[in-house]
């Protein structure tokens, strides 16, 4: 925002034919102080713009090159931009995009949202050191969306910060009892409370029931994927690769209990989950068993 002011300073200074000294003059400020500006080196101070604006007869807003639309557009565009990144697993693209959109646009809370996540390193599997390196710029973060953000999931977002803050300064008990007093349990999640909107014996209760089967099951599916790949140190890349496709062999022992497309569905799941993991978490993983999985995805 400091070179867009700038710049349309310098615009508007040249329009009228007025030398920094005589705008300095106009304003009682020093004639560096103008061409900081200028230069983008420095922002008048807010209590200033008022009268560069009625000084150029122009709007504030106009001053500072803003425009709602133009912006919120820009915005999107950074938030698809990182979505993608974050899907192809591309921390440093995103670490950067979200670097320059904080500068760009330091009071939007979605903006400040990825912005902190990415200076912690990501959502888990942080690394304290980094966490603590960043501690006051991430709290400083925190406190903002706590105090002025009215999002229910950007403000969980905060509090879920605030833990992590806490434990990587060795305070894990207050951490978790943060989470306690924040943070929903199982049973307070949206699909929970969709579900209990309507009576059992609708057709409105029974999609949501499935829907939430759905979630919940590869909500399971992902912790076994997990743990299949970071807990289990008995097993080697390949027997890894070959449990997770007898895994996906045994899940076709729940067709009674299901639909032919859930457990597709389901199935589709875990394969793509684990195959990710074997094509970005490792450079010898099995081709074979690699397609194998990605059969199942198809």
């Amino acid at each position: 925002m400091s070179i867009f002011i700038g710049e349309n300073i310098k615009r508007l200074r040249t329009a009228k034919a007025v030398t920094q000294e005589q705008l300095a003059e106009a304003l009682n400020v020093s004639s560096v102080a103008v061409s900081k500006w200028e230069r983008g080196e420095t922002m008048p101070d807010i209590s200033l713009l008022p009268k560069l604006a009625y000084y150029f007869q122009t709007t504030i807003d106009e001053l500072m090159n803003y425009d709602a639309c133009s912006v919120e557009l820009e915005i999107q565009e950074f938030l698809k931009t990182h979505r993608q990144a974050s899907e192809a697993l591309d921390r440093k693209t995103r670490q950067s995009l979200s670097s320059d959109a904080y500068k760009r646009f330091p009071n939007d809370y979605r903006v400040m949202e990825l912005y902190m996540w990415d200076l912690a390193g990501d959502y888990a599997d942080n690394d304290n050191a980094v966490i603590a390196k960043h501690s006051a710029e991430i709290n400083r973060i925190c406190d903002r969306i706590l105090e002025g953000c009215t999002d229910m999931f950007i403000r969980r977002d905060a509090y879920v910060m605030k833990g992590k803050l806490l434990h990587a300064a060795g305070r894990t008990a207050e951490a978790l009892s943060l989470y306690r007093d924040n943070l929903p349990d199982w049973y307070q999640t949206v699909g929970q409370k969709s579900e209990q909107l309507f009576a059992k014996d609708t057709p409105e209760f029974a999609a949501r029931l499935s829907e939430n089967i759905t979630e919940l099951s590869r909500f399971v599916l992902n912790k076994f994927s997990k743990e299949l790949w970071f807990c289990r140190p008995d097993l080697d890349t390949a027997a890894k690769a070959e449990t997770a496709v007898a895994f996906c062999e045994a899940l076709k022992t729940l067709a009674p209990f299901t639909t032919s497309e859930q457990l597709e569905s389901l199935t589709a799941y875990f394969a793509g989950d684990f195959e990710a993991k074997l094509c970005h978490l490792c450079k010898d993983a099995p081709k074979a068993l690699v397609e194998k999985l990605h059969s199942y995805v198809r």
